[in-house]
């Protein structure tokens, strides 16, 4: 098990929607998660910047990367692309942190 950790950017003043989608999380993209070896994922908004930071588990034998290429996550990020910064594809422009301190 790893943990992961990266930050995505929110458009100025969609802080409610970002929370109202996600409360109404599609159950077959959780389901793609959880498949994929992600748990414990979890996001952090920082309102005044709009900076979301977000924390996952990620299994040993996690299929992550094949995430992009599922249906549902296309879709996802078709839904969530109007009010976050993204990549052309329209994934969420998601920046890796490193991890320098855990207390477990």
């Amino acid at each position: 098990m790893a943990r992961v950790g990266f930050k995505m950017q929110l458009l100025k003043g969609n802080e409610e929607e970002y929370k109202k989608r996600h409360d109404a999380i599609w159950p077959e993209l959780q389901e793609l998660l959880k498949k994929s070896g992600i748990s414990n994922y979890v996001i952090y908004l920082d309102a005044p910047t709009g900076v979301l930071f977000a924390s996952m588990d990620v299994s040993d034998n996690h299929t992550t990367a094949e995430n992009r290429h599922h249906p549902v996550m296309k879709k996802w990020w078709d839904f969530m692309g109007d009010i976050m910064v993204t990549n052309p594809d329209r994934s969420p422009v998601a920046l890796p942190l490193k991890e320098v301190f855990f207390l477990p």
